[in-house]
């Protein structure tokens, strides 16, 4: 027995050693391919890193140039209001204003003059003028034929190579003149073109560089500005760029400075280069006053932190090793049997209590959910539902679950607040949530067999990352229908109280009307009487209209399409300015306008709203003037503006002017609701855009606010189809859930203007579009 006993425990011995050599050496392979995937990772993550550097430099550069540029063009502007209260300017003021500026670190700053604009016959005057207040030597020297020259009267040099040139003919450089042009007709600073600055064309070419002036006009602080000149800073491109870049970079970025021109060129300004093979590139565009620079950023992957280190290297060789290690760790234990049983038992029995603690904290979580009241679903990565709480499955209705989220909208019944249109399934909830973003109060309406009529839920959907990091995704729902329903008829009810309000006012003035038609020979008394009650039931139904209109303005439904923005603010001041005299007539500059998306009949109310602000609140005696612009803002979104040179908002009064019933020159007599910007903020909000006021630097106020611009202008079909997709889903999240317009919709739209108010009457004859510029210093 013996030997066949010693030959059996041979074999076994031999198959033991087998084995284990199969399982080392499939342990060596698993190893090896885990390390190469290992090191292929930390390759891939160190140029995850590089990017992820490159775009923190390119924003820190950005964020330079912005602050830098900024700064320039505050301080030109803080410098022009100080020397506009100055009305006898002289050397000595300029030098003491302008003092701070030579130590203020003006990365590429050359010069800082005060102009002054004259005519060719002026020139003598304006000479003796300066030279008397202590412009000594000042010989004006006119360049370029013309009616206006603009002349240095004053300098002062922000470095130590560049001499004091007074009496310099701006105009003969054309990109200068523009910039000083468009800043007195503005108001604002302004931005030259790229250009050699004229006192540099001395130079060697070599040392000439592309430059820029940043002009800021100086207005009187009287109740009707005059015009002074302008505050102009000279900055060459390349001393700029090299400057910023050499700071914040650390020299590891490439950089090239364009500058948008005013006839739409992209000139390269300036570059900057620290050596290497750049393979990271970024772009970023930035605006600056009224112009828009592009800066782009370039870099070497291999010079950036965290992109070159021998980790990956030494983690291949060192893996490889320790894999080699447990393969023959793994052969020792596969040939000693029992020990390998006992670990393995050990391991399953603290893999069996794990698993208890696991399922017991499971049945705890399901218990907790299925108690409260709140409807509650969650879905993995893949949408594959994980969880619907029984609050969940009776407001959705529908007792299976659907794992594909393709088809959710036709399992549960998914519609629009329309009730027609069926939900996108990209745009839901927790599809949104799957990708990373949080929303709130998405409302859709449920329709199934167990909601025939439908229900109206809002719907949270936020991110989901667990510790074990699995991805997914939590929504939870709540049923506002009757919320809804409730806030429908509290609408319908405030049409019905408006109409039942203005019926027994258009009794009472019909009445007066016959009262004075009849009383023709009745004292003056009497019939004033009458006339003051009309106004007063005037006045009366004005404030139902603009309450009604205030109240249903964040509910009325909004119809968006293509609309031609200049032709409505053309129609707009036709209607506000066609009944004055000529004498009369303000002076309205109507700037490039574009297609913006938007319903018609709500943004005509705030045009009219703020236009008409514009043209009452001026100083009596006064000529209104007013400019309308839009700017771009580098995204689906344009900047409208409606300045002014009126009497203003007190800085106490600008937090609240947007409040309802808040009015800032009640005491100063001007009539009004307080209800105006009021309505505004809810239309332009409700187009998902922003609005605010500022003061003007030439005197006045500045209205602006955001609208999304036209798909149709400025997209292809591919982009228009997604873009309208977002705006759609932005929108329709907050329109009323009935097409009908609610009651007191009708004031929206500028509906026949007061008949108390000057600025609102109707038009009779056709009006200027544009005031005229200055022709010289006023």
């Amino acid at each position: 027995m013996r030997p066949r006993e010693n030959d059996a425990a041979a074999a076994e011995n031999r198959r033991g050693r087998v084995g284990g050599l199969l399982l080392a050496g499939v342990v060596f392979l698993v190893g090896v391919a885990v390390v190469v995937a290992v090191y292929g990772g930390l390759r891939s993550n160190q140029r995850e890193n590089a990017e992820r550097v490159m775009d923190q430099r390119t924003a820190m550069v950005e964020a330079a140039v912005r602050t830098e540029t900024e700064r320039y063009r505050s301080l030109i502007e803080t410098t022009a209001a100080g020397i506009s209260t100055d009305t006898d300017l002289t050397w000595d003021d300029f030098d003491t204003a302008t003092a701070p500026l030579a130590s203020a670190n003006l990365i590429g700053g050359a010069s800082l003059a005060y102009v002054v604009p004259a005519r060719e016959a002026q020139i003598p005057e304006v000479q003796r003028q300066w030279r008397a207040r202590g412009a000594e030597g000042l010989t004006l020297r006119p360049v370029v034929a013309g009616e206006e020259h603009f002349f240095t009267i004053f300098t002062r040099t922000l470095n130590a190579y560049s001499p004091q040139m007074n009496g310099l003919d701006v105009a003969a450089a054309p990109e200068a003149a523009t910039a000083l042009t468009d800043s007195r007709r503005t108001g604002q600073p302004s931005v030259s073109d790229t250009y050699v600055l004229l006192r540099d064309r001395n130079l060697p070419a070599a040392e000439q560089q592309r430059s820029f002036v940043f002009a800021a006009p100086i207005w009187t602080q009287a109740s009707i500005p005059v015009f002074r000149g302008w505050i102009i800073l000279g900055l060459r491109g390349a001393d700029f760029l090299r400057g910023v870049l050499a700071t914040v970079s650390q020299g590891q970025l490439d950089g090239e400075l364009l500058a948008t021109g005013r006839d739409g060129g992209r000139p390269v300004v300036a570059d900057y280069t620290v050596g290497g093979q750049p393979d990271l590139q970024r772009s970023v565009d930035i605006l600056v006053a009224d112009r828009e620079w592009t800066l782009i950023t370039r870099a070497d992957a291999s010079h950036l932190p965290g992109a070159s280190s021998t980790l990956p290297l030494t983690l291949l060789l060192t893996g490889s090793a320790m894999t080699f290690l447990l393969a023959g760790l793994v052969y020792v234990l596969a040939t000693g049997r029992e020990r390998a049983v006992a670990r393995v038992r050990v391991a399953t029995a603290e893999l069996r209590v794990a698993e208890e603690e696991s399922r017991r904290q499971a049945e705890l979580l399901g218990a907790i959910m299925a108690s409260i009241g709140d409807a509650v679903g969650v879905v993995d990565e893949n949408g594959a539902f994980l969880l619907h709480n029984p609050a969940a499955r009776k407001m959705l209705g529908v007792a299976a679950d659907e794992d594909d989220p393709a088809s959710w909208q036709q399992h549960y019944g998914l519609y629009r607040p329309d009730g027609r249109t069926p939900f996108p399934v990209e745009d839901l909830p927790l599809m949104r949530a799957l990708r990373g973003e949080s929303c709130d109060g998405v409302e859709m309406i449920v329709r199934n067999a167990q909601h025939s009529e439908g229900i109206l839920v809002s719907v949270d959907g936020r991110p989901l990352d667990t510790s074990a990091g699995r991805h997914g995704a939590v929504a939870v729902f709540h049923d506002i229908t009757e919320l809804r329903r409730y806030e429908n008829d509290l609408a319908v009810f405030a049409g019905v109280v408006a109409h039942d309000l203005k019926s027994p006012l258009t009794v009472i003035r019909g009445h007066c009307e016959a009262a004075v038609e009849d009383l023709d020979d009745a004292p003056a008394d009497a019939r004033g009487s009458l006339g003051r009650i009309i106004l007063a039931v005037d006045r009366m139904a004005a404030l139902i209209d603009t309450l009604l209109a205030y109240t249903t303005a964040r509910d009325a439904p909004l119809r968006t399409r293509e609309v031609d923005l200049g032709a409505l603010v053309g129609a707009v001041v036709h209607d506000r300015t066609a009944h004055l005299r000529d004498e009369d007539q303000p002076h309205i500059y109507v700037g490039p306008l574009p297609a913006v998306t938007a319903d018609p009949a709500m943004l005509r109310h705030v045009l009219d709203n703020l236009l008409g602000n514009a043209l009452k609140y001026v100083q009596p005696g006064t000529v209104p003037r007013v400019d309308v612009t839009a700017h771009g803002t580098g995204g689906p979104w344009v900047r409208i503006q409606v300045a002014d040179r009126g009497i203003g908002i007190p800085d106490d009064d600008k937090p609240d002017i947007f409040d309802s019933f808040h009015r800032a020159h009640a005491e100063a007599g001007y009539a009004g609701t307080g209800l105006g910007l009021a309505i505004c903020r809810r239309i332009v909000e409700r187009h998902g855009g922003e609005i605010d006021v500022a003061d003007n630097p030439g005197g006045g106020t500045r209205f602006h606010f955001t609208l999304p611009i036209s798909q149709e202008s400025d997209m292809t079909k591919d982009d228009e189809a997604a873009t309208r997709a977002a705006l759609e889903r932005a929108l329709a999240e907050r329109a009323a859930m009935e097409n009908a317009r609610l009651p007191g919709l009708g004031a929206l739209p500028a509906a026949e203007p007061s008949a108390h108010d000057p600025a609102a009457a109707r038009l009779r004859t056709p009006v200027p579009d544009h005031h005229p510029a200055p022709a010289g210093p006023e």
